[in-house]
């Protein structure tokens, strides 16, 4: 097979497989991640690389099949003593034979000797993935070890205290951090003395939102300051969007307004910072319990979550395609499995393709009518507060793991409240809901780079679940206020991770028995001011002392965060500047993409759209008039009005199920080659100047559709990955 796609050029899509080449699942993407260390690495890199691919490697940095090191065939030692090991004594494992590894320095060791295998072979990038340790983790003997060096005493139960869990994990966010720093350093220099080329590291993480809601600890923002780490991947898929929270009282699913909010974290992770950053979708998820029906609802509403957020436009379309596109899920009613469906298989690649074409237009971006400037603060310590250190008579409370493969039947009522991390929630639903795209904004990151603060204008924070790890952040927020900006601030003092041991209550002769209190005094409102609104210069602070998770519990708890946003945009005299939608909406050159929402405080009329719109769910790609959105509903579109899809001087190929290459025209032809996976059937529509008299797809007559009203015409031929040249003429 020769090589189509060309090396070493742009890298705006790709997606991750462990399996060797295989036409049925070859996406026709910029690159490919072969997946994960074995003996076939070299080979199965060739079968990519013959396919036309840039090839990269991903591996696991917590987990993976690692026997060889587990059982001592490495180096003669057996590190079973490395696997994270919760309370119970029980091993916390991905796997039969795969638990999460506690990092050591040795275990580094063990993956740089395999990761330059990859380099040998060719890889141009390493992603190393999902640095996790799991909150109820840290009994281990090589995490005690960890703990006696880093902190230079005897280890302490992490269950003992706040103070125990909270210092517990920043040594776990340390030691990923110590790893990867090690690991991407050595293997740079590596690839740079024995075969003088750069290679790039990534680090494919889930979302701070994510690993907080699921009591998982990771670097995270650490990394943005690692310099041997040149960017991210945000995995975000159905899995963790789908994880139920708390808005009104009700608990449940709300797979776009989660995906929303951390996507939206993603975003702000590398903003401003030089670092790369890939959105993950997945058309299904590990779970492989649902139907296609339901897999291809929620993957909708990830992709149209990820594209309203547009600092981003590189993306991984696809993980693991070989179980999407070859392996069968439940069919709807419950009787046996089916692979995936046609009509779902023609629309997967073309969002595919979308996503890969839609950086053209990062200059080219409209907000709908919304209210923008407003965010939420999140910080790494959310993750740091995280362990049950209340358990129940068994002791065995803090042991329960959630990863999104399983229900959430077994948990008891309180494991529930504590998965819902309502505290979080309940200040950003009730944003989200109102059409207002809330940003949540790496508070970590506002010390390191001047002006992040710069494009907001409303901050909402609560050290109710998180803590500030330097007091220099709140010289940056004290001056964004005093510059003009409207702190609001949530909080009871009621979280017992407040005492633990750190930099506010370690000076005896003025400490702070909160971090907020060093917060308001640096204003200058003393310690303890009283509720209510505070002017701060020529912006303000508005003080509610309430645990933000209350918020979440009733229709006056949403009411009270909606209304403290439009008191702030009051206060700046901008009291035309709040509104609210029931339509999240925004245009991205040609590409149109709606949110409708839904739990509206009354009930919605169905949002209107009004032109001419090609339907990118849709496997025919059909021409719309006019677009009715029902409360739920995810549209992307394509304007047949932007200037983009104008005939010019020759036909414009608006959207295809394919990648397009050698596009030619001649007085009367059209020509171009499409290359995508094998057995499908793909639909491209084209704007044409005159109804075609013939159309040819691998010189055999293709099936086509004209609609006049939009003169644009619909083609569907089948999937070659080599590329099917296409043939449209018409009479001048």
């Amino acid at each position: 097979m020769s090589s189509r796609l060309g090396s070493k050029g742009p890298e705006w899509t790709g997606f991750q497989e462990s399996r060797p080449y295989g036409p049925k699942y070859d996406l026709r993407t910029d690159f490919v991640m072969v997946y994960g260390i074995s003996d076939d690495l070299p080979e199965r890199i060739q079968g990519w690389k013959q396919a036309g691919y840039t090839v990269h490697l991903m591996t696991g940095v917590s987990w993976g099949e690692y026997q060889d090191y587990l059982y001592g065939r490495f180096d003669g030692r057996n590190h079973w003593d490395e696997a994270q090991v919760n309370r119970a004594g029980d091993q916390v494992s991905h796997g039969k034979d795969v638990p999460y590894m506690v990092p050591t320095v040795s275990f580094a060791e063990y993956l740089a000797t395999h990761i330059k295998k990859a380099i040998d072979s060719g890889v141009e990038a390493i992603h190393m993935e999902e640095p996790e340790f799991w909150a109820a983790s840290g009994y281990s003997e090589a995490f005690k070890r960890e703990w006696r060096n880093y902190y230079g005493e005897d280890w302490i139960p992490p269950h003992s205290s706040p103070d125990a869990q909270y210092r517990a994990s920043k040594l776990k966010a340390y030691v990923y951090y110590r790893t990867l720093d090690r690991i991407c350093s050595q293997m740079k220099e590596y690839a740079l003395v024995h075969y003088g080329r750069t290679v790039r590291f990534y680090v494919p993480t889930h979302s701070l939102i994510n690993y907080t809601q699921w009591r998982i600890i990771s670097p995270e923002a650490l990394l943005v300051n690692m310099p041997a780490c040149d960017g991210f991947i945000a995995q975000i898929w159905t899995g963790t969007a789908r994880t139920a929270n708390v808005y009104k009282g009700v608990r449940k699913e709300r797979t776009f307004e989660t995906a929303f909010l951390e996507y939206g974290v993603m975003q702000e992770l590398t903003r401003g910072t030089g670092r790369e950053m890939w959105f993950l979708h997945d058309p299904i998820e590990d779970n492989p319990r649902y139907t296609w029906k339901d897999y291809a609802y929620n993957y909708r509403s990830t992709v149209v979550a990820s594209l309203l957020h547009p600092g981003v436009s590189q993306y991984e379309v696809c993980p693991w395609p070989w179980r999407v596109f070859e392996l069968g899920y439940p069919k709807e009613g419950g009787s046996g499995k089916e692979v995936i469906p046609a009509g779902y298989k023609t629309s997967l690649l073309t969002v595919m393709n979308v996503l890969r074409d839609i950086h053209r237009y990062d200059g080219d971006v409209q907000e709908g009518k919304a209210t923008t400037g407003v965010g939420v603060l999140l910080a790494n310590s959310a993750m740091y507060q995280r362990g049950d250190v209340d358990p129940d008579e068994d002791g065995r409370k803090q042991e329960f793991k959630y990863d999104g493969t399983s229900g959430t039947e077994q948990l008891s009522e309180a494991q529930q409240e504590l998965l819902d991390w309502s505290a979080f929630y309940g200040m950003a639903l009730p944003l989200v809901k109102a059409g207002i795209p809330l940003r949540p904004v790496q508070l970590d990151n506002i010390l390191t780079f001047p002006g992040y603060l710069a494009d907001y204008r409303v901050l909402l924070l609560s050290y109710e679940l998180m803590k500030p790890e330097h007091p220099g952040i709140h010289q940056v927020l004290g001056q964004w206020v005093r510059e003009g900006g409207v702190l609001i601030y949530y909080g009871d003092g009621s979280d017992p991770f407040h005492n633990v041991q750190e930099w506010w209550n370690r000076d005896a002769g003025r400490a702070y028995d909160r971090a907020e209190e060093h917060l308001f005094e640096s204003m200058g409102l003393g310690r303890n001011p009283s509720e209510g609104e505070h002017r701060v210069g020529d912006g303000a602070v508005l003080y509610y002392r309430q645990h933000p998770a209350e918020l979440s519990r009733s229709d006056a708890g949403a009411e009270q965060v909606r209304s403290s946003v439009r008191q702030a945009l009051q206060f700046r005299g901008e009291q035309d500047a709040y509104l609210e939608s029931g339509l999240l909406h925004i245009r991205r050159g040609p590409y149109v993409i709606a949110h409708a929402l839904d739990e509206r405080d009354a009930a919605e009329p169905a949002a209107q759209l009004e032109g001419a719109f090609v339907d990118l769910f849709d496997p025919e790609l059909h021409v719309l008039s006019r677009v009715e959105l029902q409360p739920g509903d995810d549209r992307l579109l394509y304007d047949l009005d932007h200037p983009a899809a104008q005939l010019q001087d020759k036909p414009v190929i608006l959207v295809s199920a394919s990648r397009i290459r050698e596009e030619q025209y001649l007085e009367g032809k059209l020509t171009f080659v499409s290359e995508s996976p094998s057995e499908m059937t793909v639909s491209t529509r084209i704007r044409v100047p005159a109804e075609p008299s013939a159309v040819t797809a691998g010189g055999q007559p293709a099936a086509c559709a004209y609609d006049p009203g939009s003169k644009t015409v619909l083609i569907r031929y089948p999937g070659v990955p080599e590329g099917i040249e296409i043939v449209v003429n018409w009479a001048e």
